[in-house]
């Protein structure tokens, strides 16, 4: 194996961006109003917007349906209140907000008494232990100050500005559909100020029959519930100084979110595909990072619940892309969980934050000034694209021909957003992508680098692999990959070859070892003089492959969760309904009183009321956060951390150390 100096083998980069330039491959397809299109704004004909000014909001009527998302601004949105008399009586959801967020609040605890007003039922569950730690314990007391004084403020008046920037109804990417939507950057800022003050209705429950059980969470209540483990006040430090850049200045561009389900069908038969391995460009890399790869399709090493553990635990892949550039979590609002057979694209979206470290070393290092260009629709030309491989409790599953086929269609679903299939030339921008469902999760790289390498030559899409810092996985991936190109084979050929492997003691055996002996003994050839015959799609009548993997995916999550399951959502809750404490401990934010009968019947009614004209979606089973994969690498167990005075002397950089003391 050749000894290199450089940190990447296989053609250079430009071949996979399709021009010297990151920016020269073609644009995704404008934004348009259309049937499968919910446009936010208002798109002028003819007028590009340029990003200094935020375009308009689109006029629509509010809707409150199982359709669309519940805004917390929504006429229909009530809340039970208790007078000072100790009356029940039905309130706007609204107005409770607006009365509490025009208060001004001093300190962490005044902010969490905030968020309790209008989530009365909580008072004596959330203890806001991370929001405590990281501003009374982590920040310097200069810092604190300086995000009561001015930054939290302006945080309130952007979440009160939600009525006036959103005026249509968001609808919800439902499973099943092809459909997209685009929201201006500032409209996203009004709705994760909003995800800051926890105001979004329905959205904190974990019940399983919950209406958004197959949702992720979106009110940053679960992050603020974590015993503030070094990491999660670094991706805290994040969010903060987001918001500080968005209300210096109100970014003026536009992101798309785009949800793509293939029927399985539409998949392809991977054991006789004849696309030829070495059609396609490979570049692989050990040193840049994949939101480094301008220009490229990158990766989203996804949870199937969008986000993962950004708003808990976990810190890695995912979480970190998502705590970098947080107008990726608006997805969390809308997208319901993934199936199999479908992924999400994201175009547009700016990154703000730098950062080093991974997992449990992660920090902030301060201020990202993103200069990518807008395209013709005033996104950032950024692509972000979310995929979700299976968790795998041993090597053995993993190879199982069901999970091969799912990971590969998965992979190819993703790589196919927006190609030509009636194209035979490359498909324009490649993808950046590495380690896909790897970690903690169980997947072994040199297998998924196979398997992604193969959906991308079926898609006609140049790839570049970053193996994050490990040199000797970027040399075996070449050599293998060339040493198949070399010999003409086809990926569906090496889809026959990996479910040979399948058949072997793949504990003791190396994959790689296996194909290049394969290829030295010329078995190569035995496989082009066979009629393989053609993979199909129905299994058994009534039973696709997309429909068989899903179980099987459901069997390997409760395997993997009775072993080593990374805690995504909690540490210490599994499939449980939240219970009040009737205990008045002596750190409960200083708000004692408990819910009356009264309020809790009005609570009941309330539920039932809304829920009148959506029984049908309701009764659905619906599966539970709690028992869903973590994202790529899996989530960070619950760690203790030292709240010392050694623990504030670790903090390289200061959040005002980026900050301008006087607005911009």
């Amino acid at each position: 194996m050749s000894t290199v100096t450089k940190s990447w083998l296989g053609v250079p980069i430009s071949e996979i961006r399709g021009s010297q330039s990151p920016w020269g491959a073609p644009e995704f397809p404008l934004v348009v109003p259309a049937y499968n299109h919910s446009v936010l704004y208002h798109v002028q004909n003819g007028r590009p917007i340029d990003g200094d000014r935020p375009p308009k909001p689109q006029i629509g009527r509010d809707k409150w349906d199982h359709e669309f998302v519940r805004m917390p601004c929504s006429n229909q949105s009530l809340y039970p209140f208790e007078d000072s008399n100790g009356d029940c009586h039905l309130k706007k959801r609204w107005e409770v907000i607006e009365s509490s967020l025009w208060k001004p609040i001093r300190d962490s605890r005044e902010l969490a008494n905030t968020i309790l007003s209008y989530n009365t039922k909580f008072k004596k569950i959330w203890k806001f232990k991370a929001l405590h730690k990281l501003f009374s314990e982590y920040l310097d007391e200069e810092e604190t100050q300086y995000f009561f004084d001015v930054t939290l403020p302006e945080i309130a008046k952007l979440a009160l500005a939600l009525p006036k920037l959103i005026q249509s109804p968001i609808p919800l990417l439902k499973q099943h559909k092809n459909y997209s939507i685009s929201l201006s950057q500032q409209q996203i800022a009004s709705i994760l100020a909003n995800a800051f003050f926890c105001t979004f209705p329905r959205r904190n429950t974990k019940k399983k029959s919950s209406e958004y059980s197959s949702y992720p969470h979106i009110n940053f209540y679960t992050l603020y519930e974590t015993d503030g483990s070094e990491s999660v006040l670094e991706k805290l430090k994040c969010l903060c100084h987001y918001f500080r850049r968005v209300c210096t200045k109100v970014p003026g561009g536009v992101v798309t979110w785009t949800r793509r389900s293939v029927p399985p069908r539409g998949c392809p038969a991977w054991g006789s595909s004849g696309s030829p391995l070495s059609s396609l460009p490979l570049h692989v890399d050990s040193d840049t990072t994949i939101e480094d790869a301008h220009g490229l399709i990158q990766v989203d090493f996804a949870n199937k619940y969008l986000g993962g553990g950004v708003l808990n635990y976990g810190c890695v892949q995912e979480e970190i892309r998502f705590v970098i550039c947080p107008e990726l979590m608006v997805s969390m609002l809308f997208t319901e969980v993934l199936r199999p057979n479908e992924a999400l694209l994201i175009v547009g979206c700016e990154r703000y934050s730098r950062y080093t470290g991974y997992a449990s070393t992660f920090q902030w290092a301060g201020d990202y000034r993103d200069e990518t260009p807008l395209d013709s629709s005033g996104r950032r030309r950024c692509a972000v694209l979310a995929i979700d491989a299976l968790p795998y409790p041993s090597t053995v599953q993993e190879y199982r021909e069901e999970m091969l086929t799912r990971e590969l269609n998965k992979a190819w679903i993703g790589f196919t957003f927006h190609a030509d299939p009636e194209s035979s030339t490359l498909q324009y921008p490649g993808v950046a992508t590495g380690n896909w469902g790897c970690g903690a999760f169980g997947g072994s790289p040199r297998l998924k680098g196979l398997l992604q390498a193969m959906a991308a030559a079926q898609a006609g899409r140049p790839l570049a692999y970053f193996t994050f810092g490990d040199a000797e996985l970027r040399d075996h991936i070449v050599d293998v990959y060339n040493a198949l190109a070399k010999c003409g084979v086809t990926v569906g050929q090496l889809y026959r070859l990996i479910v040979r492997f399948s058949k072997t003691n793949v504990l003791r055996s190396d994959l790689y070892d296996f194909l290049h002996q394969v290829l030295r003994d010329g078995e190569v050839d035995k496989l082009r003089g066979t009629q393989h015959e053609r993979m199909e799609t129905d299994s058994t009548p009534g039973t696709s492959t997309m429909e068989l993997s899903d179980s099987l995916q459901t069997e390997l999550l409760k395997e993997f969760t009775s072993t080593d399951s990374p805690d995504l959502f909690s540490t210490d809750e599994s499939l449980i309904e939240i219970k009040i404490d009737k205990s008045d401990p002596s750190d409960n934010t200083g708000c004692h009183s408990q819910l009356s009968n009264c309020t809790s019947k009005l609570f009941d009614e309330m539920q039932k009321l809304d829920e009148e004209d959506g029984l049908t979606s309701l009764s659905m089973p619906q599966e539970s956060p709690l028992e869903q994969n973590a994202s790529c690498d899996g989530d960070l167990p619950k760690r203790p951390a030292d709240a010392t005075s050694e623990l504030k002397a670790r903090v390289n950089r200061k959040i005002t150390d980026y900050f301008s003391r006087k607005p911009v």
